[in-house]
């Protein structure tokens, strides 16, 4: 095995000088011998007509010699070929892999991580419908109205482009509040304009161990006498709870960055949210760029939460505001107020609070 890998020009070095030790052996040093040998056998035969050992011997050797280097020429070509072939395999399959994990990334960031797992583990076709159903989601909008004021499109602000800057500046750091443990169930949806939008619970199906890694749909399920299973229950409030209380956390959390921005940009940037919960459907539209969204008369009303709301307040209804107050949030009543599509909504606005109250609905 170790004479495999030694180099061809230095094993063809090694039979070479084989080859001329066995030529000097039969043709010099032993050559007498091999002659009288030869004498003694065909001579006594009485057969004149033959070929000399030591000659037939050398032709042998000779052939041989040839042979063995043209095999280990070609061998030692193939090897060469195959490691040729097997590294560029491998650089191949690393730039794939490189590629895999850069769609995988840049997917991440267009859709959810869950959303984006989903596709690049079935294998769905682009033409193919994703959607999923949540009884139990909180989903917020929340806006900076008097941004519209701020925007201006003139030579010293380079044509909008600084306010834009500073627009961006903002969502980035509503962004990176995202990547904090605590807000590990609330999604960034999108952002329109300078309304941004969020939701929490999207994603809760990684979230929880035993029942509670089911949907929330499943954790409904009327057993065999048509009552629903107290302890299920029991978790979905909690579930309410818990998603409503850390959205809201975040809502406030969002308030507090655009403060500490507002003190080094020099500005006066006022924000107005509104919060609901309840059911959702949620999907991704489009195959050249997928968009996901969510959609539902919850939506709707959290919409309408934030554009009916008051700057510097967050804005619930009656029902988010029964979840938050358990949770020890307060929330003070803001009167019935004129919901498109709704009608006469009674309506809430919750006060910020300085301490966490979320966690504590799921103990």
């Amino acid at each position: 095995m170790v004479f495999l890998h030694i180099a061809y020009w230095f094993k063809a070095v090694l039979m070479g000088i084989a080859l001329a030790v066995y030529l000097l052996v039969f043709n010099y040093t032993h050559a007498d011998f091999i002659d009288a040998y030869d004498k003694a056998i065909f001579h006594s035969a009485g057969n004149d007509d033959f070929m000399m050992t030591r000659w037939g011997g050398s032709l042998y050797l000779a052939t041989l010699f040839i042979t063995l280097v043209i095999l280990d020429r070609q061998m030692e070509y193939t090897s060469r070929l195959d490691f040729l072939w097997q590294s560029k395999f491998g650089v191949e399959k690393e730039e794939v892999e490189t590629m895999e994990s850069l769609n995988k990334v840049l997917l991440e960031n267009v859709l959810p991580k869950h959303v984006a797992e989903h596709f690049l583990k079935s294998g769905m076709k682009s033409d193919e419908l994703y959607h999923q159903k949540y009884n139990l989601i909180a989903v917020m909008f929340a806006s900076i109205p008097n941004y519209k004021e701020f925007y201006t499109e003139t030579d010293v602000n380079k044509e909008g482009l600084e306010c834009l800057r500073l627009l961006n500046e903002i969502i980035a750091d509503f962004d990176e509040l995202l990547s904090k443990p605590k807000y590990s169930c609330v999604e960034k949806i999108k952002t329109i304009g300078s309304t941004y939008m969020a939701a929490a619970g999207l994603h809760q199906l990684n979230e929880c161990d035993g029942d509670d890694d089911k949907p929330l749909h499943t954790l409904e399920r009327i057993d065999e006498e048509g009552v629903v299973d107290k302890d299920k229950e029991d978790s979905r409030a909690k579930r309410a709870l818990y998603y409503v209380g850390v959205l809201t956390e975040f809502a406030m959390a969002m308030m507090t960055k655009l403060e500490q921005l507002n003190k080094h940009s020099f500005n006066d940037f006022k924000m107005r949210m509104g919060i609901n919960h309840g059911p959702v459907v949620a999907g991704v539209i489009g195959a050249r760029k997928p968009q996901y969204d969510i959609w539902g008369n919850t939506v709707n009303v959290a919409s309408r939460m934030d554009s009916t709301g008051v700057i510097g307040h967050i804005q619930v209804t009656e029902e988010t505001s029964k979840v938050l107050t358990q949770l020890g949030f307060t929330c003070q009543s803001r009167g019935y107020v004129t919901v498109k599509g709704k009608g006469q909504l009674k309506t809430f606005l919750v006060k910020r609070l300085d301490k966490s109250l979320s966690q504590t609905a799921i103990h």
